[in-house]
């Protein structure tokens, strides 16, 4: 087996000129976030603007219920349809068979009675030996308080992030890491406003996720351009910066990779319920990537850094390729 382990493809030593396309990457990235936005954000009105919220921050109820046989979801929709139920949603998970039904719980509505009547009436329409598998009942109050706390746990973990770089590397690592952090936030948040997925509390966990790897690898990076500011203090910056990233690149590609191949099974094993985190989490961990090399490095570059005189010299040592030595 000449190849295996498959890691053996990957160069050892890469020569990649990063820098040099940064302002094109820039522009997209640009594009990118604006784009993000305005799906986000757009058409302007609460409580989740272009997203499209889950019971967890919309409020209403969700029911999940299974048959021994294949479910007409048009006929399920036109029955409740016909209870003025608002918003109704219904969507088929998994097999024929399962169903998933969404619909909104209007104020100074008793929601046990409501529930009860929309499941007297899919027994009608789907059979007597229809078994409800999930229910959830969230209030207009409840949800909001939701979408707050949501809100302030993703501000909170970008605060305590930028922090955290700021101590342990100059301003200017702090800036191109929390300009990164945003970058990746606002890719996801578009990314479930340009596909619909649905917006709960789990996506929220998902953008923790992300924003955990995005630092994570940052930090790699980072870290070893400190080391290499030091070792080559003649060297410009933006040549310090390529080979910094080309250093760390295969690290890099190794754990995006892995973590990327058990979301992959998760989103297709997991069912609908993870379906959206998992696909998230993989968007995420690409454009995580992606902006340590082309977000929080070239800010680096862009308001530079402060360097000692002397020492070390312009080049860095030579890369040994091929097999390793001899006892």
């Amino acid at each position: 087996m000449r190849f295996w382990p498959i890691i053996k493809l990957l160069p050892q030593k890469t020569n990649l000129r990063f820098v040099s396309v940064a302002k094109y990457m820039a522009v997209l990235s640009i594009v990118g976030v604006l784009g993000s936005l305005f799906l986000t954000l757009y058409p302007f009105k609460g409580p989740c603007g272009g997203l499209n919220c889950g019971v967890d921050f919309k409020g209403g109820t969700l029911i999940e219920l299974s048959s021994p046989r294949p479910i007409d979801l048009g006929e399920v929709r036109g029955e409740l349809g016909a209870m003025n139920l608002g918003d109704v949603q219904v969507q088929q998970f998994g097999a024929p068979t399962d169903v998933m039904v969404r619909f909104e719980t209007p104020e100074g509505v008793n929601p046990a009675q409501q529930v009860d009547q929309v499941k007297n009436r899919l027994r009608g329409v789907v059979g007597q030996d229809t078994t409800f598998t999930r229910t959830e009942v969230v209030g207009p109050k409840v949800s909001g308080e939701l979408l707050r706390g949501g809100i302030i746990a993703l501000g909170i973990a970008v605060a305590l992030m930028m922090l955290y770089i700021w101590f342990r590397f100059e301003w200017q690592f702090g800036l191109g890491a929390v300009a990164g952090l945003l970058h990746d936030t606002i890719l996801v948040f578009g990314f479930f406003a340009l596909f619909k997925l649905e917006f709960t509390l789990t996506a929220v966990a998902a953008i923790l996720t992300v924003i955990g790897y995005s630092m994570n690898d940052t930090v790699v990076v980072f870290d070893r351009l400190r080391e290499n500011l030091r070792k080559y203090k003649k060297m410009p910056l933006r040549e310090v910066i390529d080979l910094t990233i080309n250093e760390t690149l295969s690290r890099t590609i190794i754990t995006g990779v892995t973590a990327i191949m058990a979301l992959a099974a998760l989103a297709i094993l997991g069912g609908e319920t993870l379906f959206a985190f998992s696909v998230s989490l993989i968007f995420g961990i690409i454009f995580g990537t992606y902006s340590s090399i082309y977000v929080g490095a070239p800010i680096i570059l862009l308001w530079g850094v402060k360097r000692s005189e002397g020492g070390a010299g312009d080049e860095p040592e030579p890369v040994k390729l091929g097999a390793a030595s001899r006892p």
